[in-house]
Formats: structure tokens, sequence, C-alpha cells
């Protein structure tokens, strides 16, 4: 198989991705007899569990986007304690000490809203985004990646279909002479004994050919459907695109190419992005640096199964244990008494009575917490360098990646030229060699050279035509106009 069939692996992308079968499940099938290119698209796309997982990766950066967006909104918690409570405790409604069974109970509400945090919040509102923005150009390099892969495998099923009906051609031409020959040694008519076996050595070399095209042609659409994620089918039959026009050369320049390309390319607007992020994740390290201003209230109270108030009964007199000295002798001294009964208070009274709030400021002034805060700016400019250090190698491989694209496709195209010149030169040498062989004025030597010499050139005519076509493709691929 030709090296330019797989060279374009190391041209679009920093690093190869694996395109092939990767799951059972299917979300799109083969439903058509005919399938176009961009039906196959569509289907890869579909099914390759990459392209799936790069989205999955989408969504978890659009939801730490989120998140720094609701990270502004107040904390508000709730919490509810209930205890049983046995021997030697503090009554939680008393305060004071009792040894009895009995249960309690804590409710509290608390919110907290921070004010004011280095620009914390704010700066990660803007990397996330940034961040977020990476993860869609992801998504879309890894769509792009599979269109590339699959517009190629494509194309080498139709290049392996046409150089299959030339291996069919070249068979047909050696057999007629074949038969020809044959009768040609019944009559005792060949003027060389060795024509008829030299043509039968050929036609057996053009059923080799035709057998290793038929086969090429089966591992191609077997490579094709493979991408597809899709069962293997023998009868895959493809839509033709036109190719009369590909054979030329693009209007711009490598450089006006790299231009568009740094514009346009999904994965060389994620490396900036990236590093737009990075360059906000330094100020939000340097932010934990910085004092925080919050504000948080909160409401309490609490039940207890032993809380119990006096409710009045009635009132007696009673002796106080004293005297008084009078005319007529000692006195006792009496006083009226008020008497109470000890009733439980109920839980709703309870909670209702026993509530409290609060409200305040706080202000909270880092100062030491184990260089942590210190080392994470510190580690945040770091992952900066590093970023600007992938974002510049993304640059220079994508320029690297489009001058030797645009190398190929000139080539290419200057190739395509001199065959075509060449195939008209063979054709015609070919038919004046066979005029003169039917004719018998040479043998089948210089028979047998001529026609593969046409041979050759039709094979690698047909060949140089898909060349042009795929790098065209991939230059089209660069400036963001990959397209059918």
């Amino acid at each position: 198989m030709r090296y330019f069939k797989f060279i374009f692996f190391g041209l679009v992308t920093l690093s190869a991705v694996k395109v092939q079968a990767q799951g059972q499940t299917q979300s799109a099938t083969l439903t058509d007899s005919i399938l176009s290119v961009r039906q196959c698209v569509e289907i890869a796309i579909k099914n390759n569990l990459e392209v799936r997982q790069s989205e999955l990766d989408m969504q978890r950066l659009r939801i730490g986007y989120n998140q720094a967006k609701e990270n502004l909104l107040p904390a508000i918690n709730g919490t509810v304690n209930h205890s049983i409570n046995s021997g030697r405790s503090i009554n939680p409604f008393t305060n004071s000490y009792v040894t009895q069974s009995y249960t309690s109970g804590d409710y509290s509400l608390n919110a907290n809203l921070t004010i004011f945090s280095g620009w914390q919040y704010l700066n990660a509102i803007k990397q996330t985004s940034l961040n977020y923005q990476a993860g869609k150009m992801d998504f879309q390099q890894a769509k792009d990646q599979v269109t590339i892969n699959v517009i190629t495998a494509y194309l080498l099923v139709l290049d392996n279909t046409e150089l299959l009906t030339q291996a069919y051609n070249q068979l047909d031409v050696s057999k007629k002479q074949v038969e020809r020959l044959e009768i040609l040694e019944k009559d005792g008519a060949n003027k060389s004994a060795s024509d008829l076996y030299d043509l039968k050595g050929t036609y057996g070399d053009n059923q080799i050919s035709l057998v290793n095209a038929k086969n090429t042609l089966e591992a191609s659409k077997l490579s094709l459907l493979q991408i597809l994620n899709v069962p293997y089918k023998k009868d895959l039959k493809l839509e033709p695109v036109s190719v009369t026009d590909v054979a030329k050369q693009t209007d711009e320049n490598s450089d006006q190419i790299f231009n568009t390309s740094l514009q346009q390319l999904a994965y060389v607007k994620a490396a900036e992005l990236r590093r737009q992020g990075a360059e906000k994740g330094v100020k939000v390290a340097k932010g934990a640096l910085t004092p925080s201003i919050s504000l948080f209230g909160g409401i309490t109270t609490n039940y207890s199964s032993a809380a119990q108030n006096a409710v009045f009964r009635d009132s007696s007199v009673v002796n106080t244990g004293g005297y008084v000295n009078t005319p007529t002798g000692q006195q006792p001294v009496l006083a009226k008494q008020a008497n109470f009964d000890n009733h439980n208070i109920g839980y709703y009274d309870q909670f209702k009575n026993n509530y409290g709030t609060q409200f305040g400021v706080r202000l909270s002034i880092p100062i030491l917490n184990y260089f942590q805060n210190h080392n994470k700016v510190k580690l945040a400019k770091i992952d900066l360098q590093e970023s600007k250090y992938i974002e510049e190698n993304t640059k220079n491989v994508l320029r690297q990646n489009v001058e030797q694209a645009y190398l190929n496709m000139t080539s290419a195209y200057s190739r395509y030229n001199a065959l075509v010149d060449q195939v008209k030169a063979y054709t015609e040498s070919f038919r004046t060699i066979e005029i003169r062989f039917n004719s018998g004025v040479i043998t089948s030597v210089d028979f047998v050279i001529a026609k593969n010499n046409l041979d050759k050139a039709n094979i690698n005519l047909i060949n140089a035509r898909y060349d042009c076509f795929i790098y065209n493709k991939i230059l089209d691929y660069y400036q963001g106009r990959l397209a059918f």
C-alpha cells in the first residue's frame, strides 16, 4: 500500500488518533445501498467512541463553568441533631446538670455570602469559561479527525476501484491477444513459437494483478467500515466523487495557508484558550493571598424532653417556722403560699420560644497556612508556562505540517502532469506496437514491453490523480473548509 495513503496521519494532528471499532454498540448503521462521503462521515462521527468521549469531556467542562458562576450565590445549610441522653448530662433547656434519661434536639439554619475574595470567583468564572471553550474546540477537532480519516479511507476505496477496473482492462487486452495467437498457432501461422507462451505468461501476470487488486479493494473497504464502526459488507458501494478538476495547485502559498489555519483549526484554538485559561488560573491562585470579606447569619432553636415549667394550682396558709411575742404569748408566723405543679413543655412551644438569630460580617486574613497559597501561585505559574510551550509547539508543528502538505501537493501536481504526458505517449506507442505485432512485424517481446509500460503508466496516473485530490483536501482541512 502506497506511502501517501497514511502520511496524512502525521500531517493533520499532533498525535495519532485511533478510530477503529471500539465496541459493539452502534448508533448508526448502513441502510443505503450506495453511500456518499457525507453519509460516511455522519455515520463515523455518530459511532466513534472517542468523539463521544470528547463530548462528555466538553459537558464536564460546561458543568465546571456553571459551578464557577453558581459559587457567587450564598451558601445556605440546615442542621438537625437529635440525641438520647442518660446518666449525668447537661439539660440544654436549663443549662444545668441532671441525672435522668431524656431526648434533645438542636436545629439551625445558617447562610454565608462571600462579598470579596481577591476576585477569585470572578477569575475562576473566566478560567472555566475559557476551558469550556477549549473543550468545544477539542470536540470539534475529534470530529474533524474522524472526517479526514473517513475521506482518506473513502478515496482509497475509490482509488482501488479504479485500479481494479484497470486490472480488468489489462487482463482483457492480454486475453484477446492469447486467443488470437492460439488461433494462429492452430493454423500454423505464428511467426515465432514463443509469442503465444510469452503472452500466456503476461496473461497470468495480469490474472495475479487482478486478484491482488480485488484483495486490496476489499481490504480498503474493510478499513473504511472499521472507521465507521459498522460490520463488514462485501457488497458495499460508494458514490463516486468528481476528480476531473482536482489535479491543480491551490492559489494560496504555504504561508497564507498557515496564517489561515491559525484562525481556523480547532486544536490551535484549543491550545490558545487553555493558555488564556492558565493566565486566569494564576490570578485565581493570587486571590487566595488577599483578605476575604463575607456576610453570615443564622437561626437556631432547641428542644429537650426534660424541659418543664411551673403552673399555679392554688394557694395555702403555711407556718413559716417563726414566732412573735404577743400579750397572750408566742404566736406562729403564718404566710400565704402559692402552690405550683410542674408540667412538661410541648415540642412546638419549645421550638417557637427557644429560637435565636445571629448576623455578622467576617473578615478573613490569610497569614500563614504552611505556605500553601504561595505554592499554589507557583504551581499556577508553572501550568501557565507549560501551556505556553504547548501552544508554541502546536503552532510550530502546524507550520511544519502545512509546509510538508504544500510540498506534497505541488510535487503530486507536477507528477500528475508528467504522467498525463507519459500515458499519452505510451498509449500511442502501444497502439502502433499492437498494429505491428498483429501484422507479424515484431515479436511478443516488444509487445509485452509496450503493454507493461502503458499498464504501469495508467496505474501511476490513477494514483497520482488521487494523490492530488487527498493533498488538496488536507490543505482544505488546514484552511477550515474540509467539505465535498
